[in-house]
């Protein structure tokens, strides 16, 4: 495990006493009027310290599989904003039509969202965050959501998606290696399965 990684899990919430994390020419901006008033604002070295580097394979993007609040798809979204934010995106992007799934079933708008991770929030008060703004739904419905989610086949994409999938198929996923459910897809390409 790499030492920004073993910083990530280990500090949860505040960064830790002498740690600094430089930035190429930048200073941290000030807050907006919309964070001003939310009562946010960037913190962009606390981001750095949670982030994944998503450049060159390093690290990954957690699985859509996994949940964060009850809700698959959200560690995943999480993952990559955070990487955009501090510019270790790779070839990732955050609010991309996979994020978008989530985004829209909780009704949560994504401005809201990058702003509350550009916090530098940690996984917990994220997930305290989309427990007390996503659209107020039974369990059972998320649950159902997530099922449906989770065994969604390619087939069952909008065409633009489909043949979106199919070159990033071709171009990210070993040979050989039977595509059964869309999420299949991003567990095959980091070998998860």
């Amino acid at each position: 495990m790499s030492e920004k990684a073993a910083h990530r899990r280990r500090f949860v919430g505040e960064t830790p006493k002498g740690c600094r994390v430089e930035f190429a020419g930048g200073q941290l901006r000030k807050p907006n009027n919309r964070e001003r008033k939310k009562g946010m604002h960037e913190d962009l070295e606390k981001v750095k310290l949670l982030a994944c580097d998503l450049r060159d394979g390093k690290e990954f993007p957690r699985s859509p599989r996994a949940t964060l609040a009850g809700y698959v798809l959200a560690a995943r979204a999480v993952d990559k904003c955070r990487a955009v934010l501090v510019q270790l995106q790779g070839e990732y992007h955050s609010n991309c039509p996979l994020d978008q799934r989530w985004l829209n079933f909780a009704e949560i708008d994504y401005g809201d969202f990058r702003s509350l991770v550009a916090s530098g929030a940690t996984d917990d008060e994220i997930a305290a965050w989309i427990e007390k703004n996503a659209k107020k739904r039974p369990r059972a419905e998320i649950v159902a959501w997530n099922n449906k989610e989770r065994d969604l086949r390619l087939s069952d994409l909008p065409h633009e998606l489909q043949e979106f999938m199919e070159n990033y198929i071709q171009r990210y996923v070993p040979r050989n290696r039977v595509v059964y459910h869309w999420f299949d897809v991003y567990d095959l390409e980091k070998q998860r399965i």
